[in-house]
């Protein structure tokens, strides 16, 4: 996070709207819920689930790409991935295990979405606690990893003769359900001060073109 004096600065460069509305969305994020994108191979899929993550003000997504390269689509997104934190974990080999212990290192459980296993529906589901959603390739779904070691289980009710839906649409179903229930609820969801600070400092930055430039000038002109 740069200096104070220099955000300052850098925020005469931005206009008053968009501050405003950065503050206003900032003031919905949460961390309290996350996303992990498991081996999602089509843009389609995984850039409708960053939008729905943009929309209902989840901060931050994990993507585990183990066989193939995450990839965001500008036209599906809306340009919802640039005020998003990505994780992304893609090395050679143990992406999911790493995820995994990175999610419970932040003290998160870990949620596997499955219609299968003693799943919990999504009406019964509790929010207290810090819950990273899983969601799996379209065709196989969560990895045998995920379901094996996953805290929990959530599957979203169906009644028709198909048993799983898109992952765009489940990964919308659920964050909505559980982001209503959560801003209703007596739970300390937001963002903190020093947190929401940080992303307000990196979204004026991304706002400005030339920015690091007018950074340089800034500071040479300091010393």
């Amino acid at each position: 996070m740069i200096a104070d004096e220099l955000l300052a600065y850098l925020e005469g460069f931005v206009t008053d709207n968009r501050k405003e509305t950065f503050k206003q969305v900032l003031a919905n994020r949460t961390r309290h819920f996350t996303v992990v994108l498991e081996n999602v191979f089509q843009p389609h899929n995984a850039s409708a689930v960053v939008r729905s993550c943009d929309i209902f003000g989840i901060q931050d997504v994990h993507t585990v790409e183990n066989s193939y390269v995450n990839k965001v689509s500008r036209k599906i997104a809306k340009g919802s991935q640039k005020w998003l934190d990505f994780h992304r974990f893609k090395s050679d080999k143990n992406n999911t295990e790493e995820c995994f212990k990175a999610l419970k290192d932040k003290g998160y459980q870990v949620i596997a979405t499955t219609p299968h296993n003693d799943s919990c529906y999504l009406s019964d589901f509790d929010i207290t606690k810090k819950s990273a959603f899983v969601f799996g390739v379209e065709r196989e779904g969560v990895s045998d990893f995920m379901l094996e070691n996953a805290d929990g289980y959530l599957k979203i009710p169906m009644v028709g003769f198909t048993e799983s839906l898109n992952i765009s649409v489940a990964a919308a179903i659920i964050l909505q359900d559980v982001t209503s229930r959560l801003r209703k609820s007596d739970i300390a969801w937001e963002l903190s001060e020093k947190e929401q600070k940080e992303i307000y400092s990196q979204w004026i930055q991304q706002s400005i073109k030339n920015v690091e430039k007018l950074k340089k000038a800034y500071l040479e002109e300091k010393e």
